[in-house]
């Protein structure tokens, strides 16, 4: 039977408190690893996801990091190795929020949020983690990015200026690392159901008729994806933008 067998490796979430992060981080967990939940601001809500993990037999530590800042990223590197062993497994998923609004009426401090947050945030985590894992000859770099950079919506510019970025960041890093073991991959959610949402259903506005599969997806299903990529079932794969959001996003070849 095929395992996803992450046993003996750690892992970084960023924005591992949040709505989806602690999904993933759990969901990493849940196969083995040992992982780090990531926080800017919210230590409360990351210190909870660690003891959920602990509480089920999990090994997790939080750790707090501005990601759009060099310094801090080495520094939540150092903890990290310092606590749970040299790092084998990045998902860079924190990003800043912001109010969206058209092209004309966007601040432009937005659009250097979302590149601080999206691109440099990518450019940074590779800086301080990636050596090690050429070190090893093994490492997995996953992005979390979004189908909005192909659905390139009104009101999204300053938000999708960022992913898109990233999304070449990767792309580049993908084959410059690749002789070393290391793969680097996107999952990019559809607009996905977590415990948000569950608690307080939004209106979807016919999002859900439009996509193929007929419904939203969810937050552990953008997990398992993840845990996929991370996975030596994977381990042929790198430079993929896979969108998770049940076909409502198709790339073309």
């Amino acid at each position: 039977m095929l395992q996803l067998d992450l046993s003996n490796k750690v892992a970084v979430v960023t924005g591992g408190s949040g709505e989806l992060g602690r999904v993933m981080a759990k969901t990493l967990v849940g196969c083995g690893a040992a992982v780090a939940v990531h926080y800017l601001h919210g230590q409360d809500r990351a210190e909870a996801v660690c003891r959920d993990i602990v509480n089920t037999g999990g090994k997790a530590i939080t750790v707090q990091a501005d990601v759009s800042d060099l310094n801090s990223v080495h520094a939540m590197r150092d903890a990290v190795a310092e606590k749970l062993g040299h790092t084998d497994i990045i998902v860079n998923n924190a990003v800043q929020q912001y109010d969206w609004t058209s092209v004309l009426e966007q601040d432009a401090a937005d659009y250097e949020s979302q590149f601080r947050t999206c691109v440099l945030q990518n450019v940074f985590m590779a800086k301080a983690f990636v050596p090690h894992m050429i070190e090893r000859q093994w490492g997995r770099v996953i992005g979390i990015n979004t189908e909005c950079t192909m659905l390139s919506s009104p009101s999204q510019s300053a938000y999708i200026a960022g992913k898109a970025g990233q999304d070449r960041v990767l792309r580049v890093l993908a084959k410059e690392v690749g002789e070393h073991g290391i793969t680097v991959n996107q999952v990019a959610p559809g607009w996905t159901i977590s415990d948000k949402y569950r608690e307080t259903p939004a209106e979807d506005k016919g999002y859900g008729d439009r996509v193929p599969l007929g419904r939203r997806g969810e937050d552990q299903e953008i997990a398992n994806a993840v845990a996929f990529l991370a996975s030596d079932l994977a381990a042929f794969i790198t430079g993929l933008y896979l969108p998770v959001c049940g076909g409502n996003v198709m790339p073309g070849i």
